[in-house]
C-alpha cells in the first residue's frame, strides 16, 4: 500500500500527503512498510525518510522543529567535501542555530556553543559532532518517547502498521 492518507475520518493527524508531500518513506516510490519498526528506537525511525518527516511535524506541533532540522543539517555537513563548501555551510550552521539569539536555537550547554563559536572560522567535518550529539540525546530521552504515544504516530500506525 502506497502513502495515502492516515485515516478518512476526521483525525488530529493531517492528511500524509500533506505532511509528507507526496514523498514516500526512503524512496520515492517504496510503500512505508516499515512504521511499526520506528518504536524500536531513534535510530530506526530517524534511518527512514518518512519517520524524519513524521518525527518534524511532532516536533512542529511542540515547537521544538529546530532538533530535528539541526540533527538533519549536520548529518548533511558530514558529508561535505569541499573545504569552501564546508566553510559555507558551517556559518550556515551557526548562524541559524548555534549563536546566542538564532532564529533556531538549539539548547546547548554554554561551554559547546562557546567551543563552537571560537572555531567556527576554521570548521571541519567534527565542528558540530558535540552539540549534535547533545540534541541527539535531548530527542531520544524527551521528543522520542513523547512521539510514540502522539496521535501523529499512533495514527500512521494504526494506518500503515501492524500488518
Amino acid at each position: 500500500m502506497y502513502l495515502k492518507s492516515v485515516s478518512q475520518s476526521a483525525s488530529p493527524v493531517k492528511d500524509l500527503h500533506v505532511i509528507f508531500k507526496g514523498r514516500f518513506c526512503c524512496f520515492s516510490q517504496e510503500p512505508i512498510d516499515d512504521v511499526d519498526s520506528w518504536g524500536e528506537s531513534i535510530e530506526t525511525l530517524l534511518s527512514c525518510k518518512a519517520g524524519q518527516m513524521a518525527f518534524q511535524d511532532f516536533l512542529k506541533s511542540e515547537y521544538s522543529e529546530e532538533n530535528i532540522l539541526f540533527w538533519l543539517a549536520c548529518e548533511e555537513y558530514k558529508t561535505i567535501t569541499s573545504s569552501p563548501e564546508m566553510i559555507s555551510r558551517a556559518n550556515q550552521i551557526y548562524t541559524e542555530f548555534v549563536q546566542t539569539e538564532a532564529p533556531r536555537q538549539v539548547n546547548i550547554d554554554s561551554g559547546t556553543r562557546t567551543n563552537i563559536t571560537n572555531n567556527i572560522s576554521e570548521p571541519n567535518l567534527s565542528s558540530f559532532d558535540t552539540a549534535q550529539k547533545m540534541i541527539f540525546s535531548l530527542m531520544a530521552r524527551d521528543c522520542y518517547p513523547r512521539f510514540l504515544k502522539s496521535d501523529t504516530y499512533q495514527s500512521i500506525l494504526q494506518k500503515h502498521g501492524q500488518r
